[in-house]
């Protein structure tokens, strides 16, 4: 419901905001222009981002971070005679999430990998013009916006994966 008012409110704000720029006044003509050159800014800042983000996606830089904390459990467990073993089950149970974590990185990669290559090239027919699939673009953005959610939730998890490393950390240092 509340989701089905905020699509009715944002399509308002948008016919009112094309109203104004064809038929308002010189002063709701301005701010019309004004409002879409705000939101063209926010569009391309965002875009920039996620590039960005991608780009370092690509980088490896959540396998870096998986490594680190891999090299930490290493440390540990070459102190292990001097633990107890409550933090010998918490250093495995940390293994365990990272390397769950490694798997849906993995997949996550995978699933890039397969949606930046481009389908088949079939036949053209010069007297045909190719017209994009709907479906297909829908399925496509969907995906695209799966994984962008899957990146976040890995991200997450990675960080918390790292707050819990460090207390084990601490606890095992003292």
């Amino acid at each position: 419901m509340i989701k089905s008012l905020l699509k009715i409110g944002a399509l308002l704000v948008a016919c009112i905001l094309i109203y104004n720029f064809f038929f308002g006044t010189n002063e709701e003509k301005e701010t019309s222009r004004k409002i879409f050159g705000e939101m063209k800014d926010v569009v391309v800042s965002v875009g920039s981002l996620i590039r960005t983000e991608k780009d370092k996606f690509d980088a490896g830089k959540y396998d870096g971070a998986l490594d680190k904390l891999g090299g930490a459990y290493r440390a540990v467990r070459g102190r292990a005679e001097h633990l107890d073993a409550g933090i010998l089950k918490r250093l495995d149970e940390l293994e365990q999430r990272k390397a769950q974590l490694d798997k849906e990185l993995d997949t996550i990669e995978a699933t890039e990998k397969q949606l930046n290559t481009p389908p088949p090239a079939t036949p053209v027919n010069p007297k045909k013009t190719l017209k994009k699939d709907p479906k297909q673009e829908q399925t496509t953005a969907a995906k695209t916006a799966d994984q962008q959610r899957r990146k976040e939730q890995l991200l997450r998890e990675l960080e918390k994966l790292t707050t819990d490393t460090e207390k084990l950390l601490q606890d095992a240092s003292q």
